[in-house]
């Protein structure tokens, strides 16, 4: 086992294991993005679920051969759809298509594969990888993911992006540079969304009212109030909303007296739109990591995670977090009374002094 930096020579070939979601997906994007730059010629792979592939690769683009921008970590990007599988486990087409996906991973015979998302399915997968070494970390999400690794890497750091680094740095056997996640540049996206915004006489904020959890959602009322504080400073608040969250966004329009902007995007304008942003607004959420990635700043709204370990990472930010807030990863519906705690003045003194900030 090896709880560190090894000293041997490299792998010539790595197949990545995280199949979701955004934010994991971005975190674990710095990392293989430093791996690349300290080892151009190394061989990356990617299983990686159908909704998230937009993050390593621009649509209608190969998902294999010469990397460019569109594809600019990876050369192999191994699709799956773990969710739509489950839902009909035993039919001719979940088989065929389950293994087309391992025989192509299969096909690229990498010498590690490395499980960064340490849950029985991701383990599962990397085992099934046929690769010569299964690398995970010593205290896995699932513990009896461990059972599939032939490696254990004792993850250093306490934020998630310093741990994934660590992971990363295990694979290379030598210590790596801190990385922006290189995501791609995609010419059909930043198109849409350039006309998408056209109509814009000032610079926008996006707020992002949606969380994964019930628990990690701020209310949509109070996200109106802190819009239409925005507007008086002559920015014009964008709120960005995912699939089933279109209700919850015409609730934070009609709370700022119709002064925000509703926009939903695919993952490839989201990365096209944050580039252009002035701030961003937000809890936990995948989102919120994608505009720190971009190194957008963020006002972050936390309850019942941990912004020690999940917070905005490597750009200006402003993390809330009412002292009574407890860590739980508990997936409930109801919302964290830490949560609620937060203030809506909070929030737009916050949003000031993150652009006073930015500004000078």
């Amino acid at each position: 086992m090896s709880a560190g930096v090894a000293t041997c020579s490299p792998p010539e070939s790595l197949l990545v294991v995280r199949l979701g979601a955004m934010g994991d997906v971005i975190h674990t994007l710095a990392a293989v993005t430093a791996l690349r730059t300290a080892a151009p010629a190394l061989r990356i792979g990617w299983i990686i679920e159908d909704r998230w592939s937009e993050l390593l690769c621009a649509r209608n683009s190969p998902l294999s051969g010469p990397r460019t921008p569109r594809r600019p970590v990876v050369d192999f990007v191994h699709i799956v759809d773990t969710k739509r599988w489950r839902k009909s486990l035993l039919s001719s087409e979940t088989r065929r298509q389950a293994a087309k996906a391992l025989r192509e991973v299969r096909g690229q015979a990498y010498e590690v594969a490395a499980d960064f998302q340490g849950a029985l399915k991701s383990a599962f997968f990397a085992r099934l990888s046929s690769a010569k070494e299964i690398v995970g970390f010593q205290h896995p999400r699932e513990l009896p993911a461990r059972i599939f690794y032939s490696q254990q890497v004792q993850g250093r750091g306490e934020h998630v992006v310093e741990q994934y680094h660590s992971m990363a740095e295990s694979v290379a056997r030598t210590p790596l540079p801190n990385c922006e996640a290189a995501l791609p540049h995609d010419a059909e996206a930043e198109a849409s969304v350039a006309k998408k915004i056209s109509g814009l006489s000032a610079g926008f904020v996006i707020i992002n009212p949606g969380a994964g959890w019930g628990s990690k959602q701020w209310p949509a009322e109070r996200y109106g109030h802190v819009a239409r504080a925005l507007s008086l400073c002559g920015l014009t608040p964008l709120i960005n909303f995912g699939p089933g969250e279109h209700k919850l966004a015409l609730e934070v329009q009609v709370a700022s007296d119709g002064i925000s902007q509703p926009i939903s995007c695919s993952i490839s304008e989201l990365v096209a739109l944050a580039r252009r942003a002035r701030l961003f607004i937000g809890g936990d959420t995948g989102p919120l990591h994608l505009a720190a990635a971009l190194r957008v700043p963020v006002v972050a709204i936390f309850g019942p995670t941990d912004p020690a370990r999940n917070g905005p990472y490597g750009t200006q930010s402003i993390v809330l977090r009412n002292p009574a807030s407890k860590t739980s990863l508990s997936h409930t519906s109801a919302p964290h009374p830490g949560l609620l705690a937060i203030s809506t003045d909070e929030v737009i003194s916050a949003t000031r002094e993150l652009l006073r900030r930015t500004s000078a």
